[in-house]
């Protein structure tokens, strides 16, 4: 696919997802205590419960889930620049938490829960607004019972890489 094909694409895909998504919000605890990592995605995905509002806030979204992955979609916007021009760090930071937290969730199964005990980020190259969307894939490196690993990458449609992360997040529940 050439470029423009890719964006057409991309653009397809984050419009059939957000479609489909309710109004940003929080579920309860009694909401998801019930279930899987994946369960709580595909209701996400279906419509049945709220995605985050953080990704209203810095304008991304789910793109797809499965076991031991998660990919987002973000638009980088004039709205995240920093004093130089560019798109903050802490927006890269946050894209790149949400995938490799979310691909850490969807390996759990129900009444378990993670956090984030460390994130690492790499920024390679400076992101601006006239790049229309990039994605953040996040994969699980290792699920074990306390403790789970991710990494994951932002990269634009034209597959150039904006930055790389690792995460240890605990496993609790």
């Amino acid at each position: 696919m050439d470029l423009d094909e890719v964006i057409a694409s991309w653009e397809q895909e984050e419009q059939s997802v957000r479609a489909r998504l309710m109004a940003p919000g929080v579920a309860s605890t009694e909401q998801v205590r019930s279930l899987s990592g994946m369960e709580m995605f595909k209701a996400i995905f279906a419509g049945e419960l709220p995605p985050p509002p953080i990704g209203e806030t810095l304008d991304f979204v789910p793109i797809h889930m499965e076991p031991g992955v998660a990919i987002f979609q973000g638009r980088p916007q004039l709205r995240h620049y920093n004093p130089l021009g560019t798109v903050h760090g802490g927006w890269f930071a946050t894209l790149l938490d949400s995938a490799v937290g979310c691909a850490v969730h969807t390996t759990l199964p129900a009444g378990r829960g993670y956090t984030t005990l460390e994130l690492k980020v790499n920024m390679v190259r400076a992101l601006n607004k006239d790049v229309p969307f990039v994605r953040a894939e996040g994969k699980v490196i290792h699920a074990g019972k306390q403790v789970a690993t991710a990494e994951g990458r932002i990269v634009g449609p034209d597959g150039k890489l904006y930055a790389h992360a690792t995460t240890t997040c605990l496993v609790f529940g």
